[in-house]
């Protein structure tokens, strides 16, 4: 893949992310004070591809990945330019390489406060509000009744969390899921003797993310996520989740997390996350985006 441009008195090239270092990736993040580490950054090369915009002196200036849910759907992201390039139009450049190389695809992606005009300039629409919420554990709230039994996930569960994922999701992130499941820790949520709700927790960034966390109703949601929550006292944990669901931000909060940041959630032909059946069942895909 060779593909130029000249950017005042820069000289960019594009390169396949899969032959950039993995250091150098994880330098570009840094500078931008995303909280990626070296090893977050090989999961996602494991699960995507993506181009990298390098200068003349060979230094990696911009990134950009995506991950395909199946033949029709693409999710974007890690859309990363270097400080002195982000004037200079090479966000929407890389965004554009990034269209040419999905033809005919339906594209979701979720935009920091300073990307999401360059989006919906672009045409992104879909927009959903969605909380980033971190700190240190300090206690957990009282637990939740629902119907059922919380308990850790199985090897034999792996299937039925596929299931509700999709389900909720619209789409196929099986191996997503065959990546992360072995570094993850899950509690699911068992009701007449079917897995209902599940979460995960795994280790991201700082220290640990819960996500994603599949539902149906907010209460079960909060019911497979305490487990994590009290195990965790006194650490850093981060969730992400949609704004609308507030009782479940409520119990985010009272447990010691703060909201951190927003960002937002949209969608290029359609919502990033869409259920399968809209007159069905209706599932929250709860910290979707924890993916990466």
């Amino acid at each position: 893949m060779i593909a130029q441009l000249h950017l005042d008195a820069f000289k960019i090239t594009l390169r396949d992310i899969g032959e950039i270092d993995v250091a150098q990736l994880h330098a570009l993040s840094v500078a931008v004070g995303w909280p990626h580490r070296d090893s977050d950054w090989r999961v996602l090369l494991d699960l995507g591809q993506g181009i990298a915009a390098v200068d003349e002196i060979g230094r990696v200036v911009g990134t950009v990945m995506w991950q395909r849910y199946g033949a029709g759907f693409t999710m974007v992201g890690m859309l990363i330019t270097s400080p002195r390039l982000q004037e200079h139009g090479a966000g929407r450049w890389l965004m554009e390489r990034a269209h040419e190389l999905n033809p005919g695809s339906v594209f979701g992606l979720t935009a920091t406060h300073a990307a999401r005009r360059l989006y919906r300039s672009m045409g992104y629409g879909h927009e959903q509000k969605i909380l980033q919420c971190q700190g240190q554990v300090v206690g957990s709230p009282p637990p939740v009744r629902v119907e059922g039994t919380v308990r850790a996930m199985r090897a034999e569960d792996r299937e039925s969390l596929l299931s509700l994922d999709r389900a909720a999701t619209g789409c196929d992130r099986s191996a997503v899921f065959r990546r992360i499941l072995p570094v993850s820790k899950g509690q699911v949520l068992v009701r007449n003797d079917e897995v209902v709700a599940f979460a995960l927790c795994r280790r991201f960034g700082r220290e640990r993310v819960i996500g994603p966390v599949i539902a149906s109703a907010q209460e079960d949601a909060i019911a497979v996520c305490q487990p994590f929550v009290e195990l965790h006292a006194g650490s850093f944990l981060r969730v992400d989740t949609p704004a609308s669901h507030t009782a479940f931000v409520d119990f985010i909060v009272a447990s010691g997390m703060q909201i951190y940041d927003s960002v937002t959630s949209m969608g290029l032909g359609r919502a990033p996350y869409a259920p399968v059946d809209p007159h069905g069942p209706r599932r929250m895909a709860l910290a979707s985006q924890a993916l990466g």
